[in-house]
């Protein structure tokens, strides 16, 4: 186990501390596989072959060209030079809305569904909340020829129309989940549902870093494409490997885990990490996990969740479909109870008027979940030295309807 971090203590005297997932499947006192013995076996199986098949020859192969020609990877480091001027230091954009589909989902979605094709599976399901990792997966199952079933929430099914449409258009059946909010969280539930109703044939492809070892630690692996490109990038435009801060939205977390993961452990680096405030973390109607979570459980993983005094999970609000989440990754949660990474809830209004900002500065519309990443801007104080790297995770394009909504003055009137 890793030695925990005094609460005083500063990130920058924290060397020794590891903040990647240990032997067990723990992130600190964050993690582990909490699932029904009828998945016991699934979760197993993948647990001891994941690192096997991530780490040979023959699937990095595979992934590496099909990131490089199918998804168009490396995706730009793009100095946003207006952008930096009205906040006051260098702020490079890390540009995953440039990728096919439109975001940083495919990277996961193309690892998972070739891991899938090597332990034998056929059939694929997946949850998804914007619908960004439901197009992704429909994509990367049309391409190489696999069962796909989608579970989403019918409330995100109405604002996500179009990328509902896109899955149909690849071959996906999308099955509308009725139970609760409607949102991510009950089409999480419905795939656990169907994975444990079919064990042999189906592999679930977790579309961020939730759910029951290994999959936190997996989908932080197979987006830590975006920090080695950062890496790599920054050197060439700036001479150096580290930023001063890295920037990111969080919901369940994938994006982030990518943005932040070689440089995780390097005190150098301020972590910065953007959660959906909705409309105030006092107003009862809130995304924001690690502003008001007690520890729990939620889809087989420990971790901070938004819960009632007597535990039962409580319907988290946002108005991006993406961070509408009432837990939080363990490697994430660990980060922020480690005070290893700046947590920041930014509000519906504060997140519209940075996509606006971004918009109208640089012609780039970005996701609603990647304009709560840009709605953390003004709440920082940078030095004109600072070099800021911030990752806008998925375009803006399922969004627009949002947006034009909420630039109606009767709206914001309303709102």
């Amino acid at each position: 186990m890793n030695t925990a971090m005094n609460p005083t203590e500063s990130p920058s005297t924290a060397k020794s501390y590891d903040f990647l997932v240990d032997s067990e499947g723990y992130y600190g006192e964050f993690g582990g596989a909490y699932i029904p013995e009828i998945l016991h076996q699934c979760v197993d199986d993948l647990r001891q072959n994941y690192l096997k098949v991530l780490q040979s020859d023959d699937f990095k192969q595979a992934y590496d060209q099909l990131l490089r020609d199918y998804v168009g990877r490396p995706s730009p480091l793009y100095l946003a030079k207006r952008l930096s001027e009205r906040y006051g230091c260098k702020i490079y954009l890390k540009r995953e809305d440039l990728n096919h589909t439109g975001a940083h989902k495919i990277n996961n979605s193309i690892g998972q569904v070739l891991l899938a094709q090597r332990m034998g599976k056929r059939r694929i399901i997946a949850e998804t909340g914007a619908g960004q990792h439901g197009v992704a997966t429909a994509t990367v199952c049309a391409l190489m020829n696999m069962e796909c079933v989608v579970y989403m929430g019918k409330t995100d099914v109405e604002r996500q129309h179009i990328n509902v449409e896109k899955m149909k258009m690849l071959g996906a059946t999308v099955v509308p989940v009725t139970s609760g909010n409607m949102t991510l969280k009950d089409a999480t539930n419905e795939a656990i549902r169907d994975w444990c109703c079919h064990p042999q044939d189906t592999y679930y492809v977790i579309g961020s870093t939730v759910g029951p070892h290994p999959y936190p630690d997996m989908v932080a692996r197979l987006q830590s494409v975006i920090s080695e490109e950062i890496k790599k990038q920054l050197l060439a435009h700036e001479g150096r490997e580290t930023p001063d801060y890295l920037m990111a939205c969080v919901g369940g977390g994938s994006n982030a885990a990518g943005t932040i993961y070689h440089y995780i452990n390097d005190p150098r680096v301020q972590i910065v990490l953007a959660e959906a405030g909705g409309k105030g973390i006092d107003s009862g109607l809130t995304a924001a996990t690690i502003a008001l979570g007690k520890m729990g459980i939620i889809h087989g993983a420990k971790t901070y969740v938004i819960q009632n005094e007597d535990g039962q999970i409580e319907e988290p609000y946002s108005i991006s479909a993406g961070l509408d989440y009432p837990g939080i990754g363990p490697m994430h949660a660990n980060l922020a109870k480690q005070k290893r990474a700046i947590i920041l809830p930014v509000n519906d209004d504060e997140a519209i008027q940075a996509a606006y900002e971004l918009t109208q500065l640089e012609g780039i519309i970005p996701a609603l979940e990647s304009a709560h990443a840009l709605g953390a801007l003004p709440k920082m104080k940078f030095k004109p030295t600072d070099v800021v790297v911030l990752t806008v995770s998925g375009r803006g394009d399922k969004d627009i309807e949002t947006y034009l909504k909420a630039n109606n003055p009767e709206f914001i009137t309303n709102h």
